[in-house]
């Protein structure tokens, strides 16, 4: 699903307007409609419902005109409260508030101090107030309606997007809408899928208002990575697959104390298709890895009983990704000066596929330009806010002000793949095309969750699959099988081994819907 800020729909709805000859009062009556559709939908129809509609001057005013006169032939009461005189609504707008009956709009440029009355007992408030152009802090009029309607107690329907959420970056503009369903328009807006705006948009539908496909296609946007995006990437393993058709993955991770980190790496990738994983470990801790993967191979490195990985292990490294298809490298490896040095030895001789982690991407931090090594090479990083600040050279703060702006700019300069972890994870590729996942949940803030995701996309970068793919599909498929497991268990207490051993589940959950995608395309 293609995602635009607001002011990339705006242009969409000029060129609709301009160079398709579609009129702008058509589009909103549409809009209009698509908001009436999903309120009829989810509250019902005839007498004894009625819909406050709260309506500013704009467009998404506008909208809320249209959604009052169609909810009112439907048999609703839909008074209107307009925070504005009506000589003040123009356009568009104005048109649509000219066919409604003068009895049901109440003017109410003061605000809505005074008129809480009007809002209690309402089968829903829409909230029409300011759409997708606001974004500077909400005050004044507008605040206190935000306030009043979020202080209503009834269901709240927001147009677009709930008023007060930047529609560009999802930030709240000092108070906003907390919406029971959102209805945008031709396509989701960054708003409405980027946190915290996410969080306010309760329910989230698309409507369809007959925007010309060449404007959608050519719109400048970002994927969105949902349910039916990663069955489209995903393939389903054929008839006469076999361990070597599924890759082989190296996994170069632990240090004393941190054994469960390479286990759990190396589980994941098991669990998510690798054909074969080897796990390289510090001599010292090899009999304790092999208790725990059972299913996975050991190379013990070095030949002392040090607890972590030493520059002396370059050479049997090397080797070893030689023989194998993908490497992974830092889950609890540990942060000692020999292990820095090692993972700076092998940025400059690896030639396989490379997915870097945890304490990994520590020891890049010290010299990021180590990267640009690898620029003819694949190279995956999947940082958290705490280690993409460490690599930029900026402060958390700043990685989470703009989270998509962060992950591409370095993406683009160091030539590398990146995820960048959170709610709503963000991918980057070195071209600066950028993916939103659209999956995970909050039990999945425990540790080890990252030494999970490293498994997952090393192994299928192991199976062939495009590192841009490999990413979508691995974020999308490690939050699903925490989404799926919270179905059974909530949130509370998941651990990343209880999402580790969900990813088969995962998996045959994109196959099905990917099946039943397949044979309703055959039936149409």
């Amino acid at each position: 699903m293609k995602v635009v800020s607001g002011q990339v729909m705006q242009l969409m709805d000029r060129r609709a307007i301009g160079e398709f000859a579609v009129p702008g009062v058509e589009l909103m009556e549409r809009a209009g409609r698509g908001c009436a559709d999903a309120i009829l939908e989810a509250f019902g129809e005839g007498t004894g419902r009625r819909a406050v509609i709260v309506a500013g001057k704009g467009n998404n005013g506008g909208d809320g005109f249209v959604i009052a006169r169609l909810l009112s032939e439907r048999g609703w009461e839909a008074p209107v409260l307009l925070l504005a005189a009506p000589e003040a609504v123009a356009g568009d707008a104005a048109a649509n508030l000219a066919r409604l009956d003068p009895a049901t709009v109440k003017s109410v440029p003061q605000g809505l101090s005074g008129e809480e009355v009007l809002l209690e007992g309402a089968t829903v408030i829409v909230d029409a107030l300011l759409g997708t152009g606001m974004n500077s802090e909400v005050t004044g009029v507008y605040g206190e309606a935000i306030d009043l309607i979020n202080a209503a107690g009834a269901p709240v329907v927001s147009v677009d997007i709930p008023s007060g959420v930047d529609a560009a970056t999802g930030k709240v503009l000092g108070r906003a809408v907390r919406a029971d369903i959102t209805v945008t328009f031709a396509l989701a807006k960054l708003g409405n899928v980027l946190y915290p705006g996410a969080g306010l948009c309760g329910r989230l539908v698309v409507a369809d208002i007959g925007m010309p496909d060449a404007v959608v296609a050519e719109a400048e946007g970002v994927e969105f990575v949902d349910l039916a995006c990663a069955a489209g990437l995903f393939r389903p393993r054929c008839a006469t697959a076999h361990k070597g058709s599924g890759g082989h993955c190296l996994i170069v991770a632990g240090s004393t104390g941190k054994t469960g980190a390479a286990a759990m790496a190396a589980n994941s990738a098991q669990r998510s298709g690798a054909g074969l994983v080897t796990l390289a470990v510090p001599a010292a801790l090899n009999p304790i890895l092999e208790q725990k993967t059972t299913e996975a191979m050991t190379i013990p490195m070095g030949p002392d009983q040090a607890g972590h990985l030493k520059a002396g292990a370059l050479a049997a490294l090397v080797a070893a990704a030689a023989a194998r298809d993908v490497v992974a490298l830092g889950p609890g490896i540990g942060t000692a000066p020999s292990t820095v040095y090692l993972v700076h030895s092998l940025l400059a001789v690896l030639a396989r596929p490379l997915v870097l982690d945890a304490d990994g991407l520590n020891a890049v931090a010290l010299k990021p330009e180590l990267l640009l090594a690898r620029k003819d090479h694949v190279t995956v990083l999947t940082p958290h806010p705490g280690e993409m600040a460490r690599l930029a050279g900026c402060s958390v703060p700043e990685v989470e002000a703009d989270r998509i702006g962060c992950a591409r700019a370095f993406a683009m300069q160091y030539g590398v793949h990146l995820i960048l972890k959170g709610a709503r994870s963000v991918i980057a590729a070195p071209d600066g095309t950028i993916a939103i996942n659209g999956s995970g949940n909050p039990g999945m803030a425990s540790g080890g969750m990252g030494d999970v995701l490293t498994g997952v996309v090393a192994a299928f970068l192991g199976q062939g699959y495009h590192p841009f793919t490999a990413c979508r599909l691995g974020a999308f498929v490690h939050g699903h099988a925490a989404d799926l497991l919270a179905e059974r268990l909530g949130t509370q207490g998941m651990s990343a081994t209880d999402v580790q051993e969900k990813l088969p589940a995962a998996l045959a959950s994109l196959a099905a819907s990917r099946t039943t995608a397949t044979n309703n395309q055959q039936g149409e």
